[in-house]
């Protein structure tokens, strides 16, 4: 589960390698497109991860808050609305050159096929799902609660006389 707080960048530690699709492809030349869909009303969001990091067991993901009509999926923003619960989809994305991250030569979506060239990216399949949990900032929630004062004397209730 990743956890995260609105209106905040956020990093994301999800295990990809267990699944790898490509395992010719070196770590330099893969990158994962998250698809985050929010379980109340449906929306969905892509981004690429600002930075990405693959390690043995884990990659590291770094997304970058922003406002939802300016998001740019390939510069690892997002813009994540309402606080709830998302779900997440990793693809596997691979390069046979170097890796570039723009509109022409990285998949938009999971369903996207470029022409194949060494310097567009090729959806390899999903490596990994799970849940985006996306809390409100702390004093900004929309319900808020106070807390109940005890009273300072006992109350005593009599019955029956």
């Amino acid at each position: 589960m990743i956890q995260a707080i609105r209106e905040t960048n956020f990093m994301a530690y999800i295990e990809t390698e267990a699944n790898r699709i490509s395992p010719t492809a070196t770590s330099s030349k893969i990158r994962h497109l998250l698809k985050f869909t929010n379980d109340l009303d449906g929306a969905t969001f892509y981004a690429y991860a600002r930075t990405e990091v693959i390690n043995e067991r884990y990659t590291s993901l770094d997304f970058v808050y922003t406002l939802d009509s300016a998001a740019d999926r390939y510069l690892g923003q997002v813009g994540l609305i309402p606080a709830g619960y998302f779900k997440y989809e990793a693809y596997e994305i691979s390069w046979g050159g170097a890796v570039s991250l723009t509109l022409t030569t990285a998949p938009f979506t999971e369903k996207t096929i470029l022409p194949v060239l060494p310097t567009n990216g090729v959806v390899e399949g999903l490596v990994a799902i799970g849940i985006l949990y996306l809390a409100e900032k702390s004093g900004s929630e929309e319900v808020q609660y106070t807390e109940y004062e005890a009273p300072k004397s006992t109350n005593t209730i009599y019955y029956g006389q």
